[in-house]
């Protein structure tokens, strides 16, 4: 859904600086021998809440009365811990192939194990009332937070994340980052105006605008249709542009909330996400249309399973249970678009029905729970009290790297036993880990303990009706890459990536560059390498974040600049 909507190419070439020696090519070229020898350990921890038959918790359960299973190989538990009323109990027993378990490493016996709270308010969505009634349950419930624990809170307004506080257990610092929020515009009306202009282009498009259009069992009318080439189960041409639009819309949001994840990654305790979302439908084609009798098959809108996908691998990747609240907005019932008048009973029931199913599937995913009547309820006193007792289960895969996902299953062989858990995480490689940074601090305007990258804009130049072409130059500090001795030279392989978001909000993919770094003699504290790039951009004002990763070191420095066509 990015690339059209920006355009995006680079042109590379290097220049030598300082006293080093002129640097190789900068074609892209297979790993160099010695680049991917690092052998990396990981855990990967496993939340999960047993309950019985009754929905009361269960607690005492031995490691060894646990499965767990990576695509539907059991594989053994390394890690042990359970967590009883906010602190850790010393792991006891062995696991079911007689192997002694130890705790996390990061857990004590008997010490309180605190919560990460990371609260994301969706401005972009939000219906103001709703959105303000939810936050304002959120700091009459800040007492409910325990000495260990503490709570960051980040605004998305469409366009920028807006971080209103940093990691934090006081509650009078948090108390005034809620009421910072509760001052912020909430654009849910703007959406909302959004469908009943749709609904009203839709009703002039039919045959004769007939009565009823837009509703369940109406007719959208043949002649749209027909241009379409499709039936009853394809987006008519008033359909299609909205549902599209949607759908951008929705994977700002959630490029969003994984930016906000990626920008707080690192907390300690338990993670948890209040995620305060204003109406993200499940499917936004089935949304638009709105009409139960028309299961749409449409392939040019992506729907849930795609929206959602980077939310809910990000959030299983860094280890965040998502409490998604359903802070609705858009799916609320409104006057007639153009006609003043209430709509027919269960009108829009498939939209309230699209909007819930994307809070449950996210919270199934990452093993949290949905909060269906978010700006109701408190998110959260739901979430302390379902994440103050629960086991948490360690396993040491063996990695590749490669961004694939695996299933997880977890067992429990007492009998009657509810299980809830994440679904699976994703081995996320160094590429996608970079890629993912960058979007971060585009939308943050920076990124924690990232150093700043030296860099000079050059004047946009025309290149052709849309677009302008963007000279860059970065200065490369060697004492910030790794080289590496090859052949009685020494080698730097790094990755240049790049991102845009124009005023608009709309943001490009982050294309990495490879290219090597080659120099006679041992490189010298305090010297540079320039790199230049041509940045091919659309003719509009736009924020740029420059990144240079150093795959070998995991360091990634970057900048920002502001373009701006004449």
């Amino acid at each position: 859904m990015r690339a059209p909507r920006l355009v995006f190419a680079l042109v590379a070439g290097l220049l030598a600086g300082g006293a080093l020696a002129q640097p190789s090519s900068p074609a892209p070229a297979p790993p160099t021998p010695g680049f991917d020898e690092r052998i990396e350990v990981r855990v990967v921890n496993v939340e999960v809440v047993v309950s019985d038959a009754y929905g009361n918790r269960v607690s005492g359960l031995a490691p060894a009365e646990f499965r767990l299973r990576v695509d539907g190989r059991e594989v053994p538990i390394d890690y042990f811990t359970e967590v009883r009323g906010g602190e850790a109990a010393a792991p006891s027993g062995v696991t079911a192939a007689g192997k002694g378990v130890q705790a996390l490493p990061s857990v004590t016996a008997g010490a309180p194990v605190g919560t990460s709270y990371l609260v994301f308010v969706d401005d972009y969505f939000s219906f103001g009332p709703n959105r303000d009634e939810a936050l304002r349950n959120l700091k009459k419930d800040l007492g409910r937070l325990g000495p260990n624990d503490r709570m960051a809170l980040v605004a998305y307004d469409g366009r920028k994340l807006e971080r209103l506080t940093s990691w934090t257990g006081s509650r009078t610092a948090l108390a005034q980052a809620i009421d910072a929020a509760l001052q912020r515009p909430a654009l849910g009306l703007r959406r909302r105006g959004e469908l009943a202009a749709f609904e009203s282009i839709r009703r002039a498009g039919g045959e004769g605008g007939a009565p009823g259009a837009g509703q369940p069992g109406a007719s959208q009318g043949p002649r749209s249709r027909e241009l379409l080439g499709g039936g009853l189960d394809r987006l008519g041409i008033e359909e299609l542009p909205f549902a599209r639009r949607l759908a951008e819309q929705v994977e700002q949001s959630v490029d969003a909330a994984v930016a906000t994840m990626r920008g707080f990654a690192s907390p300690p305790g338990r993670k948890v996400m209040l995620l305060l979302a204003g109406g993200w439908p499940y499917s936004p084609a089935d949304y638009v249309v709105n009409d139960p009798s028309r299961p749409i098959l449409e392939q040019e809108v992506p729907s849930g399973e795609k929206l959602l996908r980077p939310l809910n691998d990000t959030a299983n990747l860094l280890g965040y249970t998502v409490y998604p609240a359903d802070v609705q907005g858009l799916e609320e019932e409104m006057a007639g678009a153009d006609q003043g008048s209430p709509p027919a009973a269960g009108a829009f029931s498939v939209r309230p029905a699209q909007v819930r199913q994307t809070i449950i599937a996210v919270a199934a995913e990452t093993g949290g729970q949905p909060i269906l009547a978010g700006h109701h309820d408190s998110p959260l006193a739901i979430a302390a009290s379902d994440t103050r007792s629960y086991y948490w289960i360690g396993f040491t895969p063996t990695f590749k790297r490669d961004d694939a996902r695996h299933k997880l299953a977890v067992e429990v062989t007492k009998p009657g036993m509810k299980v809830r858990a994440r679904a699976d995480y994703l081995d996320l490689s160094r590429r996608g880990e970079a890629a993912m940074t960058v979007e971060s601090a585009m939308l943050f305007g920076g990124a924690p303990g990232s150093e700043r990258l030296p860099i000079q804009v050059g004047a946009p130049v025309s290149s052709g009706r849309r677009e302008i072409a963007v000279p860059i130059t970065v200065a490369v500090p060697v004492s910030s890459v790794t080289f590496v001795p090859l052949a009685g030279k020494y080698v730097a392989e790094l990755e240049l990536r790049v991102a845009a978001i124009d005023k608009d909000g709309h943001r490009s993919d982050v294309p990495a560059l490879p290219f090597k770094l080659t120099v006679t003699h041992q490189p010298e504290a305090g010297k540079y390498v320039r790199y230049q790039t041509t940045v091919k951009l659309r003719k509009i004002d736009q924020s740029l974040t420059v990144a240079l990763v150093d795959p070998l070191s995991d360091k990634v420095l970057l900048t920002t600049a502001e373009i701006k066509p004449k």
